[in-house]
């Protein structure tokens, strides 16, 4: 799969996530990068920021927070494209439910760990 290709599954994941909770995301851009820190080489994506839930009348003219999906070990986890497309877009509501304040324990008793 070409980096475009992936870029737009994860486009579409974006897409899917229903309008009033994508109005409510605020100052946080999406990035796609091959891999991640060689500490952490099985990291499908990262949220880095401060979510939603913890800002308080402090936060201002800070730089966007940072939602990361990671090409190289989506695409080895993955074997095929149906394959991926699913991955995609449950790594990016995961990383978007990070933004919204949901800790890792929550999202796997929601089913999206």
């Amino acid at each position: 799969m070409t980096r475009d290709d992936f870029e737009t599954l994860v486009a579409d994941a974006l897409d899917q996530i229903p309008p009033q909770l994508a109005a409510m995301m605020d100052n946080v851009a999406i990035f796609v990068e091959d891999e991640p820190d060689p500490a952490t080489p099985d990291l499908f994506g990262l949220y880095e920021g401060t979510p939603l839930t913890e800002r308080g009348e402090w936060y201002a003219g800070v730089l966007p927070d940072r939602i990361i999906i990671y090409m190289g070990p989506t695409l080895r986890h993955c074997e095929d494209y149906d394959e991926a497309v699913d991955e995609v877009r449950i790594t990016v509501v995961h990383e978007v439910a990070h933004h919204f304040g949901f800790d890792d324990h929550e999202l796997h008793e929601l089913g999206w760990s």
